[in-house]
């Protein structure tokens, strides 16, 4: 399976690009999508789930859900040919929602039926999902009782229901408690198998144990797209740590990239992501995911200002 987007742009009202020049290629595993809010994350998910279109460029599919042909499978392209791709596709919106009066088998029957599932397909698929997800002992409470965390692995369940080969979840932790952000990392590790995740977040934590693949995006453009022990290699040597005062932190952060602290009683442990050493008593260490992706998007600032 291959997924290619290529030159896509996206345009809105009052000539703001969501996306600009955007190009990535995605195979099989599990592709962590990263960047600050506003980058242009869910703009490109609502486009590969086609419920937008792209203003330019094209994306192609590759995978059983094209037409067959004398060599093989064909590359579908699903900004022309968007019902190709749905019949393959799962998607969990940033904004799902669901019904409170109904309860958890009722809202997949609901959904199965849209999607064109047989009674019989269906009922084997909820009740397949509805242990995956650990929700089968509730699964005629109320949707309404539901824990945020409890909402969105219903949402993982109804994204499953046709057994998708391309599975797109966008910001799928916002708003969950950490236990529930670890399980449902852990769920989506469990899913990907031998399909397709496009996971769209701005915690960095999300994909650090489960990407094979990770996407830098900001301002709508790709900065970088590596596996995670590319970009880790990329600051190694960068990041540093020592002890200060708490009365000097609002200065140091003037001065260097900050990616963490830790307080104890006779200072603040700071960690510093910058090119040299930044003070006599900084000790390098091992970096983090997070110094990575702090490092790059900080570049780009620095860009852009240069720029002006």
């Amino acid at each position: 399976m291959r997924l290619v987007i290529d030159n896509v742009s996206k345009l809105y009202r009052g000539k703001v690009w969501g996306l600009k020049d955007f190009s990535l290629t995605v195979e099989t595993g599990i592709l962590g999508l990263v960047g600050p809010n506003g980058a242009g994350k869910s703009t490109l998910m609502r486009i590969l789930a086609t419920v937008t279109r792209p203003t330019e460029g094209t994306i192609t599919w590759e995978g059983t859900g094209g037409r067959q042909s004398a060599g093989g499978e064909r590359p579908m392209d699903i900004v022309q040919q968007p019902n190709g791709i749905r019949q393959v596709l799962g998607y969990l919106p940033q904004d799902f929602g669901v019904y409170p009066n109904l309860n958890a088998v009722e809202f997949l029957e609901y959904l199965a039926a849209v999607k064109g599932l047989d009674a019989r397909t269906a009922r084997r698929r909820m009740d397949e999902l509805l242990q995956v997800v650990n929700l089968a002992e509730v699964r005629k409470r109320p949707l309404g009782s539901y824990s945020g965390g409890m909402a969105q692995r219903l949402g993982i369940a109804q994204a499953l229901l046709n057994d998708p080969q391309l599975l797109i979840v966008d910001e799928p932790t916002a708003g969950l408690d950490p236990e529930e952000r670890v399980r449902f990392r852990n769920l989506l590790s469990d899913l990907s198998g031998d399909r397709m995740v496009i996971l769209s977040t701005h915690i960095v934590s999300d994909v650090e144990a489960a990407a094979t693949q990770i996407a830098l995006i900001c301002g709508g453009r790709l900065l970088k797209h590596a596996t995670p022990e590319t970009l880790l290699q990329a600051v190694e040597g960068k990041v540093w740590e020592w002890m200060v005062p708490s009365t000097e932190l609002t200065a140091l952060r003037r001065q260097h990239l900050v990616s963490g602290m830790i307080r104890y009683s006779e200072g603040v442990v700071v960690r510093v992501v910058t090119d040299a050493q930044p003070e006599a008593q900084a000790r390098p260490v091992p970096p983090h995911l997070e110094d990575a992706y702090l490092y790059s998007i900080s570049n780009v600032g620095r860009s852009e200002a240069n720029d002006e």
